[in-house]
């Protein structure tokens, strides 16, 4: 009889005892868990190298004869040193030469491997002084049962990430067992029957599962990734789908723009772009209707996506109502305020802020009781979450930066009022498949124009040693009446991370440039310490400004037109061009150049696509590609554990599928009632969102 997911490991067929203590301790007890427990990738190890070894950046597979072992001990500290096996070819050293086995402090390999042993060998071959090495090399003893060498040689091998105490060959051997002992249908199916003659045709969950632990195929492992991978977007878009349906069934007030709307165009200093006169018409139709708003603004860097805010909370206005903008930092927040009172004031409306418990300080208002009723437009940090007067108006809620707050505070902010219409904004330019999953429960704007006037960016990858010169072409820069970033990855020097740190950066560059004034700007600082700075640099008072990554979302300073970004291989691409973006928002051409070191020729490569573009959807459809989402699927934005195939989402094709399968699952059951959606009923209907049913 096959075994059930609930049975304990010990019940398993011919599972090793000493395999289900090791686990034991670790509380791994039953087949269900180590069925979950899902590799993060696999190795090709079907098929052996010739009798000779070969350097290569590719792992291989030999099989070798151990000829020599030993350990070697550095320093004081117990146990620091490596072991060596030192291993030949089957054929002979004469045929195939000398390869070195190195595991590092790890003493203890010298109970594992000795002489005369036959080993077959996975890994990285490399020649370092003459001499052809491997580290940490995954092995197997021969003359072990013939079904452990089974399991893990000769095969596609999964490799999964280990919890302490646990090693690969553990988990590997349970969970071969484990599937060994398991029929054809030992989980129930979360998605639909598949199509007779689609991609997924003759596979189930069980199938897939097995697959994705041992397949025979790469094919097959495709195949299986891919099955599990639609599963796991289809219960995220039930979510998304189902939330968006609740949001427009709540029912809205219609906020028309009129004559006021008109005249805030007709009196900016520019004419806007195609894409924000194309997005401001999206978002007033949406207000325009009685079903509320539940819309995403998103575009490059620059790409004037204030201007529509501040439009389409006009609309609000002229319907009798507020408008509120929330921004993730005080700083962003106030030069959103500045910006408000410059545009809005002169038509006539009532701008506040309010940004928490500052001191009022120059001339800048701040609102520290409770906020009239007489103020259209209000702005502020997540302070406005806490301002119970705020909501009884509240027709438009903007959201800037939405990735910094997270469902839940921004389900907070939008039950503040009468169900109002609400925009949220990024900077980010998000993948397709993106808007269908982490924002797929809003409609989406593009601003994929950036305004003429602003000016070009030129970006250059250039190794560390080339800092003499960048020294002189910003000192060229300052003298001509310019500004600069000079951006760190880290606060402090670190003894663990070979990286030059912030403060340290401003130490060196303050001697660099003598005769300007060079500022500091790092999260450790008080709010408004960071505030004073960024005042400072924007009113000219300082010349360069040493930062980390806190100066990456929206402060605008159209004098700054260089900027030097450190170590910038320790950074993704998205956040790369985030950071240039705080350049090339004046007339003047900007310089962005991206410091590496100088042989890693890895990150050369991966940082050439931003010489060869400034389009941050290129740039991000391609970050997705090589890094997966990142932060975009942490848990506060997506109310569950990152997805275990997230690099799949970069895969329009599957998650335009998962979206079809989930809109007519609810088109055909609207409380997810069927028996194979038990186990993703409680998600779906999580209460993070305006109109959560309840269960």
């Amino acid at each position: 009889m096959p075994t059930a997911l609930d049975a304990l490991l010990s019940d398993v067929p011919g599972m090793p005892a000493k395999i289900v203590k090791a686990l034991a301790k670790e509380q791994v007890m039953t087949v269900g868990e180590i069925v979950a427990w899902l590799p993060f990738r696999h190795e090709d190890r079907r098929h052996m190298e010739g009798a000779s070894f070969q350097v290569s950046e590719i792992p291989a597979c030999y099989r070798v004869q151990v000829t020599k072992t030993g350990n070697k001990y550095f320093g004081a500290r117990r146990g620091a040193g490596l072991f060596e096996a030192q291993v030949e070819p089957m054929g002979g050293a004469a045929m195939g030469g000398l390869l070195t086995l190195r595991w590092w402090n790890m003493p203890f390999m010298s109970r594992a491997i000795a002489e005369g042993q036959e080993l077959i060998i996975y890994g990285k071959v490399k020649e370092f002084k003459g001499r052809l090495l491997m580290d940490h090399p995954e092995y197997e003893v021969l003359g072990d049962e013939e079904e452990t060498v089974k399991i893990h040689s000769g095969r596609i091998t999964p490799v999964y990430r280990l919890k302490a105490g646990v090693t690969q060959k553990t988990l590997r051997t349970a969970a071969w067992h484990v599937l060994q002992s398991l029929g054809n249908a030992f989980t129930q199916d979360l998605l639909p029957v598949p199509s007779p003659k689609g991609e997924f045709a003759g596979w189930t969950r069980a199938r897939a599962v097995k697959a994705v632990h041992f397949a025979e195929t790469m094919e097959d492992l495709e195949k299986a990734r891919r099955y599990l991978a639609l599963e796991e977007f289809y219960g995220y878009q039930l979510r998304v789908v189902r939330r968006r349906r609740a949001v427009l069934e709540a029912g809205g007030h219609a906020h028309v723009a009129g004559p006021l709307a008109r005249e805030f165009a007709e009196s900016l200093p520019f004419e806007m772009t195609g894409a924000q006169k194309r997005s401001l018409e999206e978002i007033q139709r949406d207000m325009a209707s009685n079903a509320p708003m539940n819309r995403l603004l998103h575009g490059d860097v620059g790409s004037g996506k204030t201007v529509v805010a501040f439009a389409a909370m006009l609309g609000a206005v002229e319907s009798g109502k507020q408008a509120a903008l929330m921004a993730p930092t005080q700083i962003l927040a106030e030069q959103h305020f500045q910006t408000a009172r410059k545009w809005l004031e002169p038509l006539g409306l009532n701008v506040a802020l309010r940004t928490g418990t500052r001191a009022e300080e120059g001339g800048v208002e701040l609102f520290n009781k409770k906020t009239s009723s007489k103020n259209d437009i209000l702005i502020g940090t997540h302070a406005l979450l806490h301002d119970e007067n705020l909501v009884r108006n509240l027709g438009l809620v903007v959201i800037d930066e939405q990735h910094k707050f997270g469902v839940a505070q921004r389900a907070r902010l939008i039950q503040k009022g009468n169900t109002p219409d609400v925009l949220v904004m990024t900077a980010t330019p998000i993948p397709r498949t993106l808007t269908l999953t982490v924002y797929g429960d809003l409609d989406v704007s593009t601003l994929d124009e950036r305004p003429k006037e602003r000016g070009k960016i030129i970006t250059k990858v250039r190794p560390a040693t080339k800092q003499a010169e960048a020294a002189k072409f910003l000192l060229e820069q300052l003298e001509a009446g310019r500004q600069g970033y000079l951006v760190y990855p880290l606060i402090e020097e670190s003894e663990k991370l070979d990286a030059t740190a912030a403060k340290k950066g401003h130490e060196v560059w303050a001697k660099l440039l003598p005769h300007f004034q060079v500022g500091l700007l790092h999260g450790k600082l008080s709010a408004e310490e960071k505030d004073a700075v960024m005042r400072e640099f924007r009113a000219g008072k300082l010349d360069a400004l040493v930062s980390t990554t806190v100066i990456e979302v929206g402060v605008d300073v159209p004098n700054a037109t260089v900027m030097y970004i450190h170590h910038a291989e320790r950074y993704g691409l998205a956040q790369l061009h985030q950071l240039r973006g705080r350049i090339g928002r004046g007339t003047h051409t900007s310089y962005c150049v991206l410091f590496v070191k100088d042989k890693d020729e890895e990150a050369k490569s991966r940082l050439a696509i931003m010489e060869e573009t400034t389009d941050g959807f290129r740039i991000s459809e391609e970050d997705l590609k090589r890094r997966g989402p990142g932060d975009v699927m942490g848990k506060a934005q997506s109310g569950q554990a990152p997805l275990k195939f997230a690099e799949l989402l970069a895969d329009t094709r599957l998650v335009r599928l998962a979206r079809q399968l989930a809109e007519k699952t609810l088109d055909e059951d609207p409380l997810l009632m069927a028996p194979r959606l038990a186990e993703v009923r409680g998600f779906v209907f999580q209460e993070d969102e305006p109109g959560a049913m309840r269960q």
